[in-house]
Parts: structure tokens; C-alpha cells; sequence
């Protein structure tokens, strides 16, 4: 058993595709037309890490209650982790790419860590291995 998917609401669906892939990494898995339960139309959009794992489902906000959950949708905590190999490289990429941090690095018991926001303004934690004492 495994979780195939989550799902991220965006505000819309080229900008999110483009913070996935070209920002973070992730691979475009699909990006097909579909219906929402209505009939209007909309898409199937996934995106996965390149070491596969669980993907993102990007879902283009619909209707008032959607759009007022935009950067919202775990009540203002961080509630998707994003490990890394290499913290270092990841954290000065996405910086350059214009990523916002919301936190300085720091070092955890559980490795180095540093707080994102994706597109949408929902909280990430970037993760790395620690590092050792002395380098």
C-alpha cells in the first residue's frame, strides 16, 4: 500500500507547473483535459519528484471555497516535506530561482532544514542530511 497522490490547489495551472518543474525538479507526469464532476472542463495535472515517491496532484482553484484555501490548506502550519541529498545546492537553487523563505537554515537532529512556500503560499520544510561535525 502507498499514497499515489495529494493534492495542492494553485491558483492556476501553467504557473504551478512551472514552480514544480523548473524550480524544484519535480517531473511533469501528465497534463490532460478532463471534467470536473459538472461537466466543465479542466486538467489532470501530476507532478513527481525525479525519484518517484508520491506525486502532486496541481489543482487550478474552483469556486470562493477553493480560492480561500490558496496557501492555506493545512491552517497555516507546514504540511509537505521535500527531502533532498544535497540541502546546500537545493536551498541556493530554489533561492536564486526567487523560492521565499520563510525561515533561516538550521540544523535538526533530523537534518538541516529550511521553511518554503510553494505557488500557492503553502508551507514546506526543505530537508538535507545533517551535517557532520567539522565540515
Amino acid at each position: 500500500m502507498r499514497i499515489e497522490l495529494v493534492t495542492i490547489i494553485v491558483p492556476e495551472y501553467d504557473q504551478a507547473i512551472s514552480f514544480f518543474v523548473d524550480v524544484l525538479g519535480f517531473e511533469l507526469v501528465e497534463d490532460s483535459p478532463s471534467l470536473t464532476n459538472d461537466g466543465r472542463p479542466k486538467r489532470w495535472v501530476v507532478v513527481r519528484p525525479p525519484e518517484g515517491g508520491t506525486g502532486v496532484l496541481l489543482a487550478q482553484a474552483d469556486g470562493e471555497r477553493q480560492v480561500e484555501a490558496l496557501g492555506d490548506q493545512v491552517a497555516g502550519r507546514v504540511g509537505f516535506f521535500l527531502r533532498v541529498g544535497d540541502f546546500d545546492d537545493a536551498y541556493e537553487r530554489m533561492r536564486a530561482a526567487g523560492v521565499q523563505f520563510v525561515t533561516s537554515p538550521r540544523a535538526e537532529p533530523y537534518g538541516n532544514v529550511v521553511v518554503f512556500l510553494d505557488v500557492a503560499g503553502n508551507r514546506w520544510d526543505l530537508l538535507g542530511p545533517s551535517q557532520k561535525q567539522g565540515d
